[in-house]
C-alpha cells in the first residue's frame, strides 16, 4: 500500500481571537485541541535507499508495517551513486522529516556525513561496526546473525558435529577480532580457519577444508562465494559427505543442509519498531544495532537423506521451510 506523502496546516491564534472576545473561552481549547492533533498526524520519515533493489523494498515494506501509521514517507534513491547519495542526504537534513531510514550501506554512509541534528535509523547492512556506524545520531539493526546464536543453532541441528571449517578473506572477514573462535568453543566446536586472499585460492582451500572438517560453514564473503564458485563448492562438499551449513533459503534449495538467516521483511519490522520508539519520544539511542529476533530456518530434506542425517525430533518446530 503506496504511503502518499501530506501536509497539515496548524490554525492560526490569530483566526481564533477573530470571532471576538466573548468566543475566546471557546476557541483557546479548541485551538490547543487542534494543535495537539495536527503534532500527532503531522510528520514525516525520509527513505534514503542506496539503490533500487527488491530486497531493500521486501525490508521497506516491512518497515512501513510496524512504524506509526500516521507519518508520510518520502523515498529518495542514490542509485549506487555515493556522492549523489550527499546531496539527496543534504536535501533532507533541509526539509521536515522528522526521522531517517537509511537503507543499505551508501545510504548510511552519505546520511552519517550530512545529517546531525536527525535520528537516523538504519538497515540491510553487513557488519555495521566495521563502517564506525555509531554517531550520537544514529542507530539501526543487523543484517547478519550473531554468532553466539547461530553456533547454539547448530549444535541443536547437528549434536555430534565437532568440527566446523570456514573459508574466508581475512582483509573482508575478519574473526580474530569478534570472538568466532571463542563462541564455536563454547557451543562445543572446534572451528578451522581457511583464508583466501583472492578467489583462484578457493579451490585449494576447499580442498584442505573437507579433508579435516565434518562440516563447513558458510559466512557472507564477496571473495570466496560468487556466482560461479557456489555451485563447486556445495557439490564439493557433498561429494566428501561435508554438510554445509548456509545462510540464505536459496543456499538450501542448491543443496546446503540447512541454512540460518532473517528474512528481509522482518528486518524492515523490527526496524519499524526502533523507529517508532524513537518517535515516540524515546531519545536514548542503542549504544549498538539491534539483532533480529525473529530466524528462518530451512533444511534440504533431500541433502540430509544422501548424508545420512536424521534431525532430532525436539527441533523440528524449529524448522521453517523444507526441500
Amino acid at each position: 500500500m503506496k504511503i502518499y506523502r501530506h501536509y497539515t496546516e496548524r490554525p492560526s491564534l490569530a483566526k481564533g481571537f477573530a470571532f471576538g472576545r466573548k468566543l475566546v473561552g471557546f476557541a483557546l481549547p479548541l485551538i490547543s485541541c487542534l494543535l495537539g492533533s495536527a503534532n500527532s498526524l503531522a510528520g514525516e520519515i525520509a527513505i534514503l535507499k542506496s539503490s533500487d533493489l527488491q530486497a531493500y523494498a521486501q525490508a521497506i515494506e516491512g518497515f512501513k508495517v510496524t512504524a506509526p501509521a500516521s507519518m508520510a514517507y518520502t523515498e529518495y534513491d542514490l542509485r549506487g551513486d555515493s556522492e549523489l547519495g550527499k546531496k539527496l542526504a543534504r536535501k533532507i537534513r533541509a526539509s521536515d522529516a522528522s526521522l531517517v531510514l537509511a537503507v543499505g550501506l551508501k545510504a548510511a554512509l552519505a546520511a552519517q556525513v550530512e545529517i546531525v541534528d536527525i535520528p537516523i535509523v538504519y538497515m540491510m547492512i553487513l557488519d555495521p561496526s566495521k563502517h564506525h556506524l555509531a554517531t550520537p545520531n544514529m542507530t539501526g539493526t543487523l543484517l547478519d546473525i550473531p554468532v553466539d546464536r547461530q553456533f547454539k543453532i547448530l549444535r541443536s541441528f547437528l549434536p555430534s558435529l565437532r568440527r566446523l571449517g570456514v573459508l574466508f578473506d581475512p582483509a573482508k572477514t575478519g574473526f580474530q577480532s569478534n570472538g568466532t573462535a571463542r563462541h564455536a568453543a563454547a557451543s562445543g566446536f572446534e572451528l578451522d580457519e581457511f583464508p583466501v586472499a583472492s578467489e583462484k585460492e578457493v579451490p585449494l582451500q576447499l580442498r584442505a577444508l573437507l579433508t579435516t572438517a565434518d562440516g563447513l560453514w558458510l559466512v557472507p564473503d564477496s571473495t570466496v562465494l560468487t556466482a560461479e564458485s557456489v555451485g563447486f563448492i556445495l557439490e564439493s562438499a557433498l561429494a566428501q559427505h561435508v554438510p554445509v551449513i548456509g545462510f540464505s533459503p536459496e543456499m538450501t534449495r542448491l543443496g546446503a543442509l540447512l541454512s540460518i538467516s532473517v528474512s528481509y521483511n522482518d528486518v524492515g519490522r523490527e526496524t519499524g519498531l526502533l523507529a517508532r520508539r524513537l518517535l515516540d519520544g524515546d531519545r536514548k539511542l542503542p549504544m549498538k544495532p539491534i539483532p533480529i529476533e525473529r530466524l528462518n530456518i530451512t533444511v534440504n530434506q533431500k541433502t540430509a537423506n544422501f548424508l545420512g542425517i536424521t534431525f532430532p525430533n525436539d527441533i523440528e518446530r524449529l524448522i521453517d521451510e523444507k526441500y
